[in-house]
């Protein structure tokens, strides 16, 4: 069946608009037949209710699974409008739909032009809460990266399958979380980001969807405002251990966020009480201009940034394996991604 879709994926790389549009059908059905991770399971009778009760879903080898798929030779480096970004996205629209999350009108994707002629697809579902304010957390990650550049392969492992890896096992603790427990007060609005190689063509789409009244709540029907957004969160490069804040520590995770912002506190106060003890930095390595070209310039925050929406970076920073033919899931720290989840996870129930 891999070697069908890989054929599939070469045929849609190349072929007319038509073509593409026939190509992408047969990936859909395809990936109908791949294994998929099952929905989380429900809780054990007579076991506390703890959120700690959600670690037991994630773990080195899932965190690699997902890196791996995203990162293998059958996405083709995922460059937008390729037939590996189409088995990307499908495959990223398969998880939240296993896991129960609600497509905003009818459909995971979100379709745009690029002003480079491509067909960027977003991806986009939402973890329902239970509060009549309608407040809403975005959880967002690009999916897209160089693709496969005169034959040789651009993987993208961390940069950034790392995300969309991490961005999928938050779903899924969250959504365990609120179905064992009790919903969230706040809406969660996941979106796997395409483009962001193309001037973050995929963030800027949501943005104006958003400004423009087009974005409209999946179980109520009702145009989500920006005003209704309280945070947005970015994961872009989280599972690398080759740039340490600390020489000689691994261990390690970046926030960057507002001067006014608690929630580089509120990370560091779940980092203390999980005992989790990973080296945090709030500053790109202690550059106040590194700082502000990440946090406000080239990241898939800026667009909410820009529209006054308090955002966060998290990342483990760039380093030498980036936008290289060897950026591959061999390449990644699973022990420490794996904290790093199990962080931000902490994080953000206190934020919802």
């Amino acid at each position: 069946m891999r070697k069908k879709i890989r054929i599939f994926a070469g045929f849609a790389n190349g072929g007319s608009v038509k073509t593409k549009a026939i190509i992408s059908v047969f990936l859909f059905l395809a990936l109908g037949f791949l294994p998929a991770r099952a929905a989380s399971p429900a809780p054990p009778r007579n076991v506390r209710i703890s959120p700690r009760n959600a670690e037991k879903l994630v773990s080195k080898q899932s965190l690699r699974e997902d890196v791996s798929f995203l990162a293998d030779t059958l996405c083709g480096g995922r460059r937008i409008g390729s037939g590996g970004s189409g088995m990307a996205s499908f495959w990223i629209a398969e998880q939240f739909g296993s896991l129960g999350l609600k497509p905003f009108g009818g459909s995971w994707f979100q379709c745009f032009p690029t002003p480079t002629g491509e067909t960027g697809h977003n991806v986009v579902g939402m973890l329902p809460g239970n509060s009549p304010d309608a407040r809403y957390v975005i959880i967002g990650a690009h999916f897209d990266h160089l693709g496969t550049l005169k034959g040789v392969l651009y993987p993208g492992a961390d940069s950034n399958a790392s995300g969309v890896a991490a961005m999928v096992h938050l779903a899924r603790m969250l959504q365990y979380m609120a179905r064992i427990d009790r919903p969230f007060r706040k809406n969660v609005i996941f979106i796997a980001f395409d483009g962001k190689e193309n001037n973050m063509a995929g963030s800027h789409e949501l943005m104006r969807r958003l400004s423009e009244g087009r974005l409209a709540d999946p179980v109520t029907g009702v145009p989500i405002r920006k005003g209704q957004v309280d945070l947005m969160v970015n994961l872009d490069q989280v599972g690398s251990t080759l740039a340490p804040i600390t020489p000689g520590r691994k261990d390690y995770l970046i926030m960057l966020a507002g001067e006014k912002s608690t929630c580089k506190a509120a990370l560091a106060a779940a980092n203390n009480r999980e005992r989790l003890n990973l080296d945090l930095g709030f500053s790109y390595y202690g550059s106040r201009d590194f700082t502000k070209i990440f946090f406000r310039r080239i990241c898939d925050q800026r667009p909410f940034l820009e529209a006054g929406i308090e955002s966060v970076l998290v990342t483990s920073g760039i380093t030498l394996n980036n936008n290289k033919p060897y950026d591959n899931a061999a390449s990644l720290d699973y022990d420490v991604f794996r904290k790093r989840v199990i962080l931000l996870y902490y994080w953000l129930i206190r934020s919802l």
